[in-house]
């Protein structure tokens, strides 16, 4: 049987043992300074991103509701409840040009045209001026069937041909109210039973000034009512309200008795 022998090691000669070098000494782990600074950095972000979001939002849904006008209305004509309609838009710092609906804008009279859905505002409405409201009857064949209440409308007198005489050349013809806006309609009937010498009230705004001159004009006088495309006056409202047109002399001329 053979032995096995080990090989000599420097344990077993006497030799002196290696010196192990020492190990470096441990140090204490830290976390880095950055770390702490970016959490708070992103923190900061969301939070400013929370708030200016909940701001936009305010922003958009900040809305004040104000009065605007439900169909076309000319210059001179006086606001009623049934004029108004409130909505509610974003104006911001344009509000207080507008009428808000904690103002009642009714019995208001235009100082300017203003269109249907247009915001009321508050440069349109001016003090009652010196305004009367004048009732003139017109036949309803003589009436345009679709005359509504704020436009602005002409009124011709006719005057009465004498027997066997027609008039021809547009003679006994006047204008005596030009660009009056139409503050009422009444009288009007429709149907089967409606007849073109139905008697309509059409209620325009004139003067005080002009109104004894439009009634001398009109009197007995058939009438007939013009109505102008737009509630426009041009700019300024150079015109105004209710002005007696060029043919007043001649229509009040007209309406004297003949002999």
């Amino acid at each position: 049987m053979t032995a096995v022998r080990t090989p000599p090691t420097s344990a077993t000669v006497g030799a002196p043992a290696a010196a192990v070098p020492p190990g470096p000494s441990p140090r204490r782990v830290r976390a880095p300074r950055w770390l702490d600074l970016r959490l708070v950095l992103g923190v900061l972000l969301v939070l400013g991103s929370v708030l200016l979001g909940a701001r936009v939002v305010g922003a958009a849904d900040a809305t004040v509701p104000v009065w605007a006008v439900a169909g076309d209305l000319a210059a001179g004509s006086e606001l009623t409840t049934a004029d108004l309609v409130a909505v509610d838009v974003r104006l911001d710092d344009a509000a207080d040009a507008y009428v808000s609906t904690g103002t009642d804008p009714a019995g208001r009279t235009l100082g300017r045209a203003v269109r249907a859905g247009e915001l009321l505002p508050l440069s349109a409405l001016k003090e009652p001026a010196n305004v009367v409201h004048l009732a003139l009857p017109v036949q309803s064949g003589y009436v345009p069937p679709d005359l509504r209440r704020g436009e602005l409308v002409d009124v011709y007198a006719v005057a009465h041909p004498t027997a066997g005489a027609p008039v021809s050349g547009g003679a006994g013809v006047g204008l005596v109210v030009s660009r009056a806006p139409v503050q009422a309609i009444s009288g009007r009937s429709e149907g089967v039973l409606s007849a073109s010498t139905t008697t309509v009230q059409v209620v325009v705004a004139v003067t005080a000034e002009d109104a004894p001159d439009v009634l001398a004009a009109t009197g007995g006088q058939p009438l007939v009512v013009v109505v102008h495309e737009s509630v426009d006056r041009g700019a300024a409202g150079e015109e105004a309200v209710g002005e007696p047109g060029p043919g007043l002399p001649d229509a009040a001329a007209a309406a004297e008795p003949t002999s």
